[in-house]
């Protein structure tokens, strides 16, 4: 039975649309409006970072569909706590990833860095080399820009950048060499001239 006005879908409950958006995909919609700002806020709480949290509800929302035909109603149980249920795996998910990033990076709020030692006049420098890097490297043909930005700012190896772009290591060694020379001549010139 297709149903011809707005306020006809209105009234389907949840389990009615997801069963029913497995044939018509675009009823799906209706379950992201009615549920998407709610598991936002929960995905959110759990992985505490806004894009993230978008991410994590997309991701859920996908996987409801994919699973459509899983959902079995049980008593005691709403629907809502199987959306949840997903929710939170996907979220949790995605927090343990964070976790091990956390150990490795440590992301500063602005007002932390007026409390960092006295060595912060280096870490500006490194921050102006480092602009100073970029406006170089943005002066260089993209092949030699590409093959400098692999190798230094990447870090991959030589036999690795001659996998991806598909060249001799022979080859990749003279394009470094010569990314070098343009390199240097650039960045001469900026401070130079």
């Amino acid at each position: 039975m297709t149903f011809s006005t707005t306020e006809d879908l209105a009234a389907l409950g949840d389990a009615t649309v997801l069963a029913r958006s497995r044939q018509e995909p675009e009823l799906f919609a209706i379950l992201v409006r009615r549920h998407e700002a709610a598991l936002l806020r929960r995905a959110k709480v759990i992985v505490r970072s806004p894009e993230d949290a978008e991410e994590v509800v997309q991701d859920a929302f996908t996987k409801m569909y994919l699973y459509a035909d899983k959902y079995v109603p049980q008593e005691g149980a709403t629907f809502a706590s199987w959306m949840y249920t997903i929710l939170n795996r996907v979220a949790y998910t995605r927090y343990a990833g964070q976790r091990r990033l956390w150990g490795k990076v440590v992301e500063l709020e602005p007002e932390h860095y007026e409390s960092l030692p006295d060595e912060r006049g280096g870490f500006i420098e490194d921050l102006t080399i480092r602009d100073e890097v970029v406006m170089a490297l943005a002066k260089l043909p993209e092949t030699a820009s590409r093959i400098l930005r692999l190798q230094f700012i990447e870090g991959k190896t030589q036999e690795e950048i001659a996998a991806s772009e598909r060249l001799s290591i022979p080859a990749v060694k003279t394009r470094v060499h010569r990314a070098k020379k343009l390199f240097k001549q650039a960045y001469d010139k900026q401070h130079y001239d």
